[in-house]
C-alpha cells in the first residue's frame, strides 16, 4: 500500500464541467498515489462517468487542471494516453470483432512496436521479429489473465465476462503506470467479481489503479482510498473504513437524512 505522503502520479485540481445549465462536476479534487488503488463511487447521476471521461481526455473541463507525474495534461487527447503510460478500459469494451482475441491484445502494444512504417510495409526481417515479440508479449498477458486458450477466437463468440477480460488484457499488455477502469465489475457474477478483485489487488505492485464502480463489495475490498461523488461534488474521501460510515455518504446512498449529515463531507 502506498504511503500517504507519496506524491500523486495523477491528480485533478478544481475540475468543473457544465453541460448547458447543468453542472456535472463542481470543483472536484482527487489524487492517485503510486501503487494505490483509488475508487470513485457515488449514486446514479453523481458525476462518475463525467469524471472518468475527463480523466481519459474525452471531455475538457471548463475550469481546473489535470496533472500526470507533475506535468500539466489538461486537455490531452485520448490517443496520447498510452504514450504517457496510462491505459483504460471502457464500459463499451471497444473490441474489434473482426480480429482474434490475440490480435485485439496486440493492438494495445501499438506504441511498443520498434519497427518503423517502411520496414513493416516491405516485410523486412526487423518487422517480422518485432511482430513475434509483440505477439509473445500479448500471449503472456492472456496467460496471466487465464484466457490464453481463447487467443484464436473472435470476441463476438465469447461470453461477456470473457470479453471484459480481453479488454483488460489489451489495457495491461503495455504495462502502464496507471490503469483506469470504468465499471469493471458490471455484468459479472459474484465469482467473477472475486477473481477481478484478486487481479486488481495483485496489480498494486506494478501500477496505480483508478476505478469508477458501483459495486460496493468490490471497492471496499480492493481500494486503498475512495472518493465519493454526489451531484457532481466530492462529499467524502478517505479509506473505505472511514467512508463506509460517513453520514454524508449514507445520506446520498439511502436518500434520507442521517443524523450528522454534512459533518463527514471532506
Amino acid at each position: 500500500m502506498p504511503t500517504p505522503t507519496a506524491d500523486p502520479v495523477f491528480a485533478m485540481r478544481g475540475v468543473t464541467v457544465t453541460f448547458g445549465g447543468l453542472t456535472a462536476l463542481s470543483d472536484v479534487d482527487l489524487e492517485v498515489a503510486p501503487g494505490q488503488v483509488l475508487g470513485v463511487i457515488g449514486p446514479n447521476g453523481a458525476g462518475k462517468t463525467t469524471l472518468f471521461n475527463v480523466a481519459c481526455g474525452f471531455i475538457r473541463p471548463d475550469t481546473g487542471e489535470l496533472s500526470w507525474q507533475g506535468r500539466d495534461v489538461t486537455g490531452v487527447r485520448p490517443h496520447r494516453l498510452a504514450g504517457l503510460g496510462i491505459a483504460r478500459t471502457l464500459q463499451g469494451l471497444g473490441l474489434f470483432n473482426g480480429m482474434t482475441v490475440l490480435d485485439n491484445v496486440v493492438v494495445g502494444l501499438d506504441r511498443a512496436a520498434r519497427a518503423g512504417f517502411w520496414s513493416g510495409l516491405l516485410a523486412l526481417p526487423r518487422s517480422s521479429r518485432d511482430e513475434r515479440r509483440l505477439r509473445e508479449r500479448a500471449m503472456a498477458t492472456l496467460e496471466e489473465l487465464g484466457i490464453a486458450q481463447y487467443a484464436g477466437r473472435y470476441p463476438g463468440s465469447l461470453p461477456y465476462a470473457l470479453r471484459k477480460r480481453v479488454a483488460l488484457a489489451r489495457a495491461l499488455v503495455g504495462d502502464p503506470d496507471l490503469l483506469m477502469l470504468d465499471e469493471p465489475a458490471s455484468g459479472l457474477s459474484e465469482e467473477e467479481m472475486e477473481s477481478l478483485g484478486a487481479l486488481i489487488t495483485s496489480l498494486r505492485s506494478r501500477m496505480s489503479v483508478m476505478l469508477v464502480e458501483h459495486h460496493m463489495d468490490l471497492v471496499m475490498n480492493v481500494c486503498d482510498a475512495l472518493v465519493v461523488l454526489d451531484f457532481g461534488r466530492v462529499i467524502a474521501r478517505g479509506a473505505p473504513s472511514e467512508v463506509r460510515d460517513d453520514p454524508a455518504v449514507l445520506a446520498a446512498y439511502l436518500g434520507v437524512e442521517v443524523p450528522g449529515h454534512g459533518e463527514g463531507a471532506r
